[in-house]
């Protein structure tokens, strides 16, 4: 226009800032533009301003790049930016060019809009312009080719971003859209590609979901994904038929050319096809991040479709699904149907795999499922330790396969299974080379597979064990010291293999060592049951008695994993002559064990009891009071009423001596032998009475009194005893007669027959 013309349009740009775009390398341009129409003497007559955004995409950018040259070219091209705002350009370049991409923005990478591009045969020479969107909705009303072209033009305007915007005010364009995409896809797959590209363009952006849903292109997007998946199955079945009749009649020509015809065909239908699905899914995924969305997609089985397409080739179909499995994989109930339709053995097909980024993925989502019992299980059968095992040498793919690895190795059942493949040398040689700060996922995979035999020998080949045993004692590094100690707990030539190591342990094994580091230690040493390893000499060397000894005490005992280690060593000690005689004579080891027997840690009692076992067979002394513990503790109930029942003189004048004294007296109840049984129930330490004594009186065969002069300190019921009760203090009631003599004879009897001794 003229500057004379009334309607002369004046342009004018304000307020341009910079930032970055949040997902890919390129800088955002926000500015206003503030446009003026003037009249014939040059006096504004309508104003009106709009806000305005350009995306400066940067592909070129990478790690190696100069940011002050690109910056300067940047600002030199982009009229919007004026230059003197260069070295705010290169810090927004500096800060692009170190930010890490997200692993989510790596997979939002597979489905960005700009991706898509029109397959062969649907390509169009002519450019879209958005001044015609009009023309091009028009388009949607003509034949099945027209309506093709026009919505491949609107696809064009949809794939910039910046159109977005005004394609929404279009509803028209939408609405008819959406109108073909219901009415034509059966007809054309070309057609319903490319409407679906559009939709995909809006669903790429949270704030357009709403369009999309309102449209229901979501739910029609499910019904196309089921019929596609059908004809798929249609096609197999007749491929199959044409080519089982032309290998039966291989000498048919025509039925060779037919068959070769339908390949052809059938390949080029499933290209179309698979694109078609590709977008579909896509779509479908953004608009999942809404779960009320995801949850209606569920209901139409959306997990069963996902799982049949992972038998299709195609590495980008593959890469949309398996990111949609493992979206899915969050939710239990999804968990389950990749479960029933065994996800985990079509999975493994894809790993390894040359698509870096579909590997990834996989693995991924592989990850999230082997948190499942079952699902392990089933990765196991599919193989899949020796091909994750192969991935630790990838970098890129070693932390993820490490961590699949390590829940597997969760399982005792599957431990061995690790000694078949090169994953322990793997390992090892990744712990050699790291540094002072390891991988917790690498040392706990070691540790767990260190707990079985198999791997155990391979670990501890060669120099193993020592490089173990030097970085756990340079850096006091409890997670392999307690590598090292399920390494120990095996038999056969691996815990020989401590024997050059025992110094090295108990040297560990003071007040100035961390408590979790001497744990492990101590439970090392516990576990060297070597005929050739003089433990006396050990324990004299390293001053260790004083030092268990010490931590056995009532106020050292908080931390029961301590004290358990400790117990465990001393009934190791216990078990070799050399050393059994030293705990025993010269500690007072066995009575803090004794104080230990009934701790609240079922583990702590279990050790405890083994060990006083042992120091009671072979010292007769502690094995009295051991003995005598026992009783209190199993029959403190019984103990306690005894001592404690209250008699009247006038019910029960039995129970008391001439002086009103209790027969019991003020001492120990456990010091009257006399209520002590023999282990074989009644036989007295004297001799006093037999067994058919007892046998008789039963039988009811001594009379009625039931008294016999030549038995001293025996009471004898007046009345006979029913056959059912046994012959105890409990045997008798209040209101039964006893005769019984003065004449004191001691007898002692063990606990093992008393009616409460356990």
């Amino acid at each position: 226009m003229e500057p004379g013309d009334p309607r002369y349009l004046k342009r004018r740009v304000r307020g341009c800032t910079l930032d970055v775009h949040p997902t890919e390398k390129a800088l955002v341009v926000q500015y206003e533009v503030e446009a003026t129409i003037l009249g014939e003497l040059g006096d504004p007559m309508v104003g009106e301003r709009k806000e305005c955004q350009k995306i400066i995409r940067l592909k070129s950018l990478n790690a190696n790049t100069d940011t002050s040259s690109l910056a300067q070219k940047v600002v030199e091209e982009c009229r919007l930016i004026h230059p003197s705002k260069l070295r705010e350009v290169e810090q927004l370049l500096f800060y692009l060019q170190n930010r890490k991409q997200s692993n989510e923005n790596q997979e939002k990478k597979c489905i960005s809009p700009r991706d898509f591009k029109p397959y062969t045969g649907v390509e169009l020479d002519e450019e879209a312009s958005i001044n015609n969107i009009d023309e091009y909705v028009e388009l949607l009303y003509e034949d099945i080719q027209e309506k093709i072209r026009g919505a491949t033009l609107i696809f064009q305007l949809a794939r910039n971003p910046d159109n977005l915007e005004e394609l929404l005010q279009n509803e028209t364009a939408l609405g008819a859209l959406a109108r073909v995409l219901r009415e034509d896809w059966k007809q054309s797959v070309d057609l319903a590609t490319t409407i679906i590209y559009v939709f995909f363009c809006f669903s790429s952006f949270s704030q357009f979901h709403g369009l999309v849903t309102h449209f229901k292109i979501g739910a029609l997007c499910m019904n196309i994904i089921e019929h596609e998946l059908k004809r798929y199955d249609l096609w197999q079945d007749e491929l199959q038929k044409k080519k089982k009749a032309y290998e039966e009649s291989s000498e048919n020509q025509n039925l060779k050319k037919e068959h070769e015809k339908s390949i052809k065909k059938y390949q080029s239908l499933l290209t179309k096809q698979e694109q078609l699905l590709r977008v579909a899914l896509c779509l479908l995924l953004n608009l999942a991040e809404d779960t009320r969305t995801e949850l209606k997609m569920r209901n139409k089985n959306i997990v069963h479709m996902l799982v049949k397409i992972l038998d299709r080739d195609d590495e980008e179909l593959l890469l949309v699904s398996v990111s949609f499995l493992k979206k899915l994989s969050i939710f239990l109930e999804n968990k389950n149907d990749m479960a029933e339709t065994f996800a985990v053995e079509k999975l493994a097909r894809l790993v390894p795999s040359e698509h870096k980024e579909l590997l990834s993925t996989t693995l991924r989502l592989l990850l999230n499922l082997s948190f499942d019992t079952l699902l392990r299980s089933q990765m196991v059968q599919a193989c899949l330790i020796p091909k994750l095992s192969s991935l630790l040498a990838d970098e890129g793919q070693r932390q993820l396969s490490m961590c699949i690895l390590y829940h597997i190795s969760m399982d005792d059942r599957f431990k061995s299974m690790f000694a078949n493949t090169d994953c322990i040398p793997q390992l090892m040689k990744m712990v050699f080379e790291c540094g002072e700060e390891m991988d917790v996922e690498l040392i706990s995979l070691c540790i767990n597979l260190a707990a079985n035999r198999s791997n155990a020998q391979i670990i501890c080949e060669g120099a193993g064990l020592r490089m173990l045993m030097k970085r756990a004692m340079k850096l006091k590094d409890v997670l392999v010291m307690k590598m090292i100690r399920n390494l120990s707990q095996h038999t056969g030539p691996t815990k020989s293999c401590f024997l050059d190591h025992v110094g090295d342990l108990a040297i560990q094994i003071t007040e100035q060592e961390p408590e979790e580091f001497v744990i492990e230690c101590l439970g090392t040493l516990a576990n060297l049951t070597i005929p050739d390893l003089d433990w006396a000499l050990v324990l004299k060397e390293y001053n260790l008695v004083t030092y268990l000894k010490d931590r056995l005490k009532p106020a050292q005992q908080e931390d029961d994993e301590f004290v358990c280690q400790i117990v465990y060593v001393f009934y190791q000690m216990v078990f070799h002559k050399a050393t059994r005689d030293v705990i025993i004579k010269d500690t007072q080891a066995p009575a803090y064990l004794i104080d230990l027997m009934h701790d609240n840690n079922a583990e702590i009692r279990k050790v405890c009891d083994n060990t006083l076992d042992i120091i009671a067979e072979y010292d007769e002394e502690w094995g009295r009071k051991i003995q005598t513990e026992k009783f209190r503790w199993y029959n403190a109930q019984w103990l306690e009423m005894v001592e404690n029942r209250q008699m009247d003189e006038a019910g029960e004048p039995f129970l008391y001596e001439e002086d009103a004294e209790s027969f019991i007296g003020n001492g120990d109840i456990l010091d009257r032998h006399d209520l002590f049984y023999s282990a074989d129930g009644i036989i007295s330490a004297d001799g006093a009475i037999s067994p058919e004594f007892y046998t008789e009186l039963q039988n009811g065969e001594l009379g009625q009194t039931g008294y016999m002069s030549s038995v001293s300190n025996q009471f004898v019921p007046s009345v006979q005893i029913p056959t059912d009760r046994p012959v105890s203090a409990y045997g008798f009631r209040p209101e039964e007669q006893f005769f019984y003599s003065y004449t004191t004879a001691s007898r002692f009897y063990t606990t093992e027959s008393l009616p409460h001794s356990a």
